[in-house]
């Protein structure tokens, strides 16, 4: 893994990014401290899918009707 300090790699971001194509990742740092890391896509997405479903889509998808039925009794007494 290449490490690089903040400053070289914002100069050099094109070099960064073509490193990650081939296949390597780049630990950045600023003041000596590791704070950001450029990955290859197919490391990232394991982390962070590209293409994660909503929960609408998935709901949605489901084959039957969710049937639900509603108590009309009223939960508490309310006094105003």
């Amino acid at each position: 893994m290449k490490t690089m300090q903040l400053r070289e790699a914002k100069a050099s971001l094109s070099a960064v990014v073509a490193f990650a194509e081939q296949g390597f990742p780049t630990l950045i740092t600023r003041h000596g401290h590791p704070c950001a890391m450029v990955v290859p896509i197919d490391q990232g997405a394991r982390l962070f899918p590209l293409h994660a479903p909503s929960l609408a889509a998935h709901l949605l998808a489901m084959p039957d009707a969710l049937c639900v039925e509603r108590d009309p009794s009223s939960l508490r007494d309310v006094a105003l």
